[in-house]
């Protein structure tokens, strides 16, 4: 209750209140007491004047006795003690004390005020007295000369009683007022509080989903208007949480009905949503489990921990239970979440494994007629002449290309079965690369082609020599083959941990729309200018394999008209 508004709002009030009626109090106080002061002194200047008339002629016939007679006399029926003060400072006539008795005081601050000023006034403490005084004081003049002083003093306690009866007085009035204040800041605050908080328990069921709940302000201030958008506000809320709600029943209808798996992992790993399909594969009920702990493959995890440590997206293929599932893992940023997918390929790769071994087998059934039919051409060309040798050569021309596909296909279908089955070897890429781009010089002075090789640096990778000179032959007997004049390069440098080949050169170039296609099994670009160079459109695909199986990576830039740029990324061991 101590932090309520209404405390805030009448503890402001009541500390403005008490600070302005004490400072009004002793700024009243002192007002008082200075206007009494001046009033009293003024007072005491005008009594001294008829006062002086008589005392002058006493003075000047040197009658000291009447003079002090005069003046208690006087002093006596005015109630104020008066003191008559030669010019040399000796007290002439008191009323309250004996003039013979009494001290010099022609050093009193009032006496030298008279003289030098005309008039004097000091309040100050009375040594003769033995209290606190208000003294005034007046010279009294003969013939343009000071024959004396008349001072007039009162005690500084009577002027006490009147002024502390004053301020009484006037402090019963301030209290009252600032009780009367004070009552007005009560209820101001209670006016005030009461509708804010009726808004905040209002604002507190809303907050609990209670959107029921109204304001019950009826006032056209501003509070009312406040109250007024409130309850809109609430009846928007309201109309917004249905249609979230409606929204969030479609969500998980249509989570529940995807045949997909699919999990939703926070910051820290906590399984926030998972639909049916991923817990079926699974095989239990995973939300709100780690998904170290829920999920217990090492590859998942894996992956999962690898896509929420570099905040990226991944894609692998993983067998999980028997299956294959296609895993992707996506972050919401800047949420911080993650979104796994896990989709079951395990008949598009029972499929592909038909095909693959389709076309294995038919390749290795076909290779040996066609080695055969080969041999009997060639054996052919030297017995027969003119037109039928023509054909001979179209035949013979044909059945290599055949040949060529047989041995790509083949190619292709170990690098994807088998992989990288001998054991890796120190490749220096250097001398490596400097051997392959021996073997196109010839083929390329034969077209006017410049080939050349620039090193810039000499990085040593492991590998499958075998499988990554193919991987080169084919990049620089496409650029050779595709390119009219000009030349072909291949630069190998050093990038952080990554070995990079370049194969450039200035010939034909590829559109853009083409580059995603271009590593297809059987995709050219031009497919009669690929057939008339013996292409089988299987060469970019078996590059692109073999580099994969080394954990690298392939680009392209290619622009129509400005050659092609192919850049091998080959990972260095540390």
């Amino acid at each position: 209750m101590k932090d309520s508004i209404f405390v805030k709002i009448f503890t402001s009030f009541l500390l403005v209140i008490l600070v302005f009626s004490t400072s009004i109090a002793l700024f009243a106080e002192r007002r008082i007491k200075s206007h009494y002061l001046k009033t009293l002194s003024s007072d005491l200047r005008k009594i001294s004047y008829p006062l002086s008339l008589n005392i002058k002629p006493l003075i000047e016939g040197k009658k000291f006795l009447e003079l002090d007679s005069l003046v208690k006399v006087v002093g006596r029926e005015i109630n104020v003690r008066i003191t008559v003060i030669a010019p040399d400072g000796t007290v002439l006539a008191d009323s309250k004390k004996n003039p013979r008795l009494m001290e010099n005081h022609g050093k009193r601050p009032e006496v030298l005020e008279a003289f030098s000023k005309g008039y004097g006034q000091s309040l100050r403490y009375s040594t003769t007295m033995k209290k606190k005084m208000l003294y005034v004081a007046t010279p009294i003049k003969s013939h343009m000369k000071i024959i004396g002083i008349l001072r007039l003093s009162l005690f500084l306690s009577d002027i006490k009683l009147l002024v502390n009866s004053l301020s009484r007085d006037m402090l019963y009035m301030i209290l009252v007022i600032s009780l009367l204040s004070l009552l007005g800041a009560y209820f101001l605050a209670k006016g005030f509080s009461n509708p804010i908080r009726e808004l905040v328990d209002v604002s507190n069921k809303l907050a609990l989903g209670d959107f029921s709940v109204k304001a019950s302000i009826r006032r056209k201030d501003e509070i009312g208007k406040l109250a007024a958008s409130f309850n809109e506000m609430g009846e928007k809320i309201k109309d917004l949480f249905d249609r979230v709600k409606l929204k969030q029943e479609e969500l998980v209808a249509i989570l529940s009905s995807l045949s997909e798996g699919l999990i939703v992992i926070d910051g820290d790993g906590i399984i926030e949503l998972s639909n049916q399909s991923f817990s079926r594969i699974v095989g239990e009920n995973l939300q709100g489990k780690h998904y170290a702990g829920a999920l217990r493959d090492p590859k998942l995890i894996k992956w999962i921990r690898k896509a929420i440590n570099e905040k990226k997206t991944i894609t692998r293929e993983v067998e999980f239970h028997d299956s294959a599932f296609l895993m992707s893992i996506t972050p919401m940023l800047p949420e911080d979440k993650y979104i796994v997918v896990l989709h079951d390929i395990t008949e598009l790769k029972a499929v592909e494994k038909i095909k693959k071994d389709f076309v294995a087998n038919v390749s290795h059934e076909l290779r040996t007629p066609l080695t055969a039919i080969k041999g009997y051409v060639e054996t052919l060309e030297d017995e027969v002449q003119g037109d039928a040798k023509t054909y001979l050569k179209i035949i013979k021309k044909h059945t290599e290309r055949i040949i060529n596909i047989v041995k790509d296909l083949l190619t292709l279908a170990e690098v994807e079965d088998k992989g990288l089955e001998p054991i890796l070897k120190d490749i220096p890429l250097e001398g490596f690369l400097e051997n392959v781009v021996k073997i196109f010089k010839p083929r390329a002075i034969e077209k006017g082609l410049e080939l050349k090789f620039i090193p810039y640096s000499s990085p040593t990778i492991k590998g499958d020599p075998f499988k990554l000179e193919q991987v080169f032959i084919n990049l620089i007997d496409n650029a050779i083959k595709y390119t009219d004049k000009g030349g072909v390069s291949v630069i190998l440098k050093q990038d952080n941990h990554y070995a990079v080949v370049e194969v450039i050169d200035t010939g034909l170039g590829i559109p853009e729309k083409e580059i995603p296609r271009i590593f297809e099994r059987f995709y050219v670009v031009d497919k009669s200018r690929s057939r008339k160079l013996g292409g089988t459109g299987l060469g970019l695909s078996i590059v692109k394999h073999i580099v994969l199986l080394h954990g690298g990576k392939i680009e392209v830039e290619s622009k129509p008209g400005h050659g092609s740029r192919f850049i091998v990324k080959l990972p260095i061991p540390s």
